[in-house]
């Protein structure tokens, strides 16, 4: 059986330098499964890459915690 990374959009308000893109980064890299993290203030999207699915309550939990608000995906 094989195993397909799964790409997911989200959209992050909040964030407006390169340390709220780290911040953001950090606390969903931390999550079960991810792969990679490229969060881009300038648009707001937070790109997530892993290895299935993830729970959107769990990635809106890891960007509350760096302190900003997930408003949904892209």
């Amino acid at each position: 059986m094989s195993s397909e990374a799964v790409t997911t959009v989200y959209k992050v308000t909040g964030m407006t330098c390169g340390h709220c893109e780290g911040a953001v980064t950090e606390e969903i890299s931390a999550l079960d499964g991810v792969a990679s993290v490229k969060a881009v203030a300038s648009t707001g999207q937070v790109t997530v890459v892993s290895a299935a699915p993830l729970d959107d309550e769990n990635v809106r939990a890891a960007v509350d915690e760096a302190g900003y608000e997930l408003a949904g995906r892209a």
